[in-house]
């Protein structure tokens, strides 16, 4: 039976617009199609990540999704392509370009993707104008988000306007890991960033929601984690007991962390049906979602089978396969 909703799932459109801005020696990504389906991103002559025709090839996608028992992907950007660290102006175009193709595939084949977009979240007035036009006129759910711009936290101030905008839209917001921090303290082969840093650096966004007081601000806010929250379940039981013992952390929030961690969403991608049972103890049943990170390597290629592993129960098991996932995305209940 082909059911579920799994919402982390990315893109690569199979050809990038030329550079046409007025800046030298941009990090600007071309595609070199190399056969047989393959092709290699390229950003300044170096290969930053070879992918396959399932990043933009629908048909392709419904096959494996089908393979793997998924009704609907939720769609996003290679998060590497949300290229904050370009002139707005300039990212605003190539982001552009980007959510009109995964609306395209999103229209293609309604009745198995829905996309979110990416903004250019360095200039927060230019993310606003284009959140807009991604749900207004694109017809997509919403928007996935860094952990960080360059270097700055989303939970930091100067970024409240674009979050109370998304709340105000109804927009879906997915977070996922990039650039990490942490990653020049890694000793091995470059693959150890998504590894090992990933899961520190969405615990560190996480967290900057809570502590910057964004969810407090804008309890509506439908916000998604990627890779189980990485590790802010563990990190979780540390900042409620700072939340006890220093009045400085508890001037600033209202409630205890735990109260603002039960209002995200996180997806089941932690590889391990021990670490699923306790990301539902710390986050609550009603929060998890099926999440994949299709179609890249690290991809759970059975993620029926990682939530049945858990051991949850028929019930359990359909919350966290379709459920959630609607209630997250705004969409009418199955």
């Amino acid at each position: 039976m082909i059911n579920g909703i799994d919402v982390h799932t990315h893109f690569v459109p199979s050809e990038f617009p030329a550079y046409l801005g007025k800046s030298a020696n941009l990090p600007w990504p071309s595609m070199k199609h190399v056969g047989c389906g393959h092709a290699h991103v390229m950003i300044q002559g170096k290969n930053y990540r070879s992918v396959t025709e399932a990043c933009w090839h629908g048909e392709k996608r419904i096959s494996d999704m089908d393979g793997m028992r998924i009704r609907r992907q939720v769609v996003s950007p290679m998060p590497e392509l949300l290229s904050y660290w370009l002139p707005a102006e300039d990212a605003a175009v190539l982001l552009r370009h980007i959510n009109d193709e995964i609306a395209g595939l999103c229209n293609a084949h309604p009745d198995r993707f829905s996309g979110l977009g990416g903004v250019p979240l360095q200039d927060v007035d230019l993310a606003i104008r284009e959140l807009e036009h991604i749900l207004k006129s694109q017809k997509l759910l919403g928007v996935e988000l860094a952990t960080h711009v360059n270097g700055v936290s989303i939970g930091d101030p100067r970024f409240d306007p674009f979050f109370a905008a998304a709340e105000e839209l109804g927009a879906t917001i997915f977070v996922h890991a990039l650039r990490p921090a942490g990653k020049d303290r890694l000793v091995g082969p470059a693959n150890l960033e998504q590894v090992v840093a990933f899961p520190g650096d969405v615990a560190l966004g996480i967290a900057s929601l809570i502590t910057g007081g964004v969810i407090e601000r804008h309890p509506k806010l439908r916000i998604g984690f990627s890779h189980g929250g990485g590790g802010f379940a563990m990190v979780l039981p540390r900042l409620e007991h700072g939340w006890n013992v220093f009045p400085a952390v508890k001037d600033t929030l209202p409630h205890p962390p735990s109260t603002y961690a039960k209002k995200l969403f996180y997806d089941t991608l932690v590889y391990d049906p021990v670490a699923l049972r306790y990301i539902i103890e710390r986050f609550g049943l009603s929060q998890i979602m099926i999440g994949t990170d299709y179609p890249f390597a690290i991809c759970e290629t059975d993620p029926h089978g990682a939530v049945a592993a858990a051991g949850l129960g028929a019930e359990a098991e359909k919350m966290l396969r379709e459920d959630n996932a609607r209630r997250y995305l705004g969409m009418p209940a199955a």
